[in-house]
């Protein structure tokens, strides 16, 4: 852990020099906003945003939503529009968003996703600004905190963990003949390791076969999406892969034309068309994210004693128009999933949540 902060930090070093437009399509400026306007507090909320995608995008939306009604229950202000910066998946303008943070002495890091986290983190070492990450799969291995229950630093959050055994019970809940599993992950993507570990591990037992197709950009999981299909796999498991989600609108047809259900570990890979998410509920997780950003600045909580905030991953979301698409029955497929699932939900394919 020591070795990647050392990485990370040089890393941060060198893109100190970057100017501000870096920060690609982000047309956010940074402003000087005082803590005190006219008697009333205003605390500044920097946000950075690791990629935009339906989950991601979905968990900012109502961290600031949560924020704007505890500010006006409170009489406090939470400033984020002059903070919040979209780092487009790229760790270097990530780096230099969270570095302006630090300069522009926020009172609070708001990273949403893993890459973001890390970055926050070895950027607050020094001034012990709060930190506050959201849909962190494994905060523990990442070297995020101590504990789950005790994070011991200045850094504190909300999990997006996913229940691997859960997804995996799915797949064989639809199809008890599936006897081979397609992997699709990036393997640079830390969310994305613990479960496919765990996916490999339940496989195993089950002495089912599977393959691994992995893939960094929508290009590259395009060809991993068409060997899966020529492997003739009969389901494919995606964990909660941030690589994987952004791209999932570009590939979902070919599972889809060739009947192999896409399982990920979230509703946006559903909502983006893949035949089945299963996970958080990530309108909770960002209002949850904010409600802990409150009582860190309001209430004084110290991140450290702050434990981490894990969710139920009840819920199936199976798009309909797939499913249609694939000739599976929803209701049969509704009845199969019910002894693994909270929740059944239903959804259509589209870009982003409504």
């Amino acid at each position: 852990m020591k070795a990647m902060k050392k990485i990370l930090a040089g890393m941060m070093a060198l893109t100190m020099s970057l100017s501000l437009a870096a920060c690609s399509s982000n047309d956010n400026k940074q402003q000087d906003v005082k803590t005190d306007v006219e008697g009333a507090t205003v605390y500044k909320v920097g946000i950075v945003q690791y990629v935009s995608h339906a989950s991601l995008d979905q968990i900012v939306e109502n961290i600031e939503k949560r924020l704007d009604e505890r500010g006006a229950e409170l009489g406090v202000t939470f400033n984020y529009t002059g903070f919040y910066q979209n780092g487009n998946g790229e760790g270097a303008v990530i780096d230099q968003i969270t570095a302006n943070l630090v300069a522009d002495q926020v009172d609070i890091i708001v990273p949403v996703a893993t890459r973001a986290a890390i970055s926050a983190m070895v950027a607050t070492e020094e001034n012990n600004i709060p930190v506050v990450f959201s849909a962190v799969s494994d905060p523990v291995s990442s070297g995020l905190v101590s504990s789950m229950d005790a994070p011991g630093a200045n850094v504190t959050g909300t999990s997006d963990a996913l229940n691997t055994n859960s997804i995996m019970d799915l797949i064989f809940a639809v199809d008890p003949d599936c006897d081979y599993v397609g992997l699709l992950y990036d393997m640079g993507q830390d969310s994305s390791t613990q479960p496919i570990a765990e996916a490999k591990a339940y496989l195993d037992a089950k002495n089912i076969k599977y393959v691994e197709k992995t893939g960094t950009n929508s290009g590259e999981l395009m060809q991993a999406a068409e060997s899966l299909v020529a492997e003739g796999v009969d389901a494919v498991f995606t964990p909660t892969d941030n690589t994987v989600m952004d791209s999932e609108l570009a590939f979902y047809e070919t599972f889809a034309d060739a009947n192999i259900p896409h399982y990920g570990g979230a509703d946006s890979f559903a909502l983006n068309g893949a035949f089945c998410g299963y996970g958080v509920d990530y309108t909770i997780l960002g209002q949850m994210t904010a409600d802990m950003i409150v009582d860190i600045l309001v209430n004084g909580a110290e991140p450290a004693a702050t434990p981490v905030m894990t969710f139920d991953n009840g819920i199936a979301t199976v798009n309909t128009e797939i499913a249609s698409a694939m000739g599976l029955d929803l209701e049969q497929i509704k009845e199969q999933m019910a002894p693994y699932c909270t929740q059944v939900a239903e959804i259509t394919t589209a870009e982003s949540f409504k």
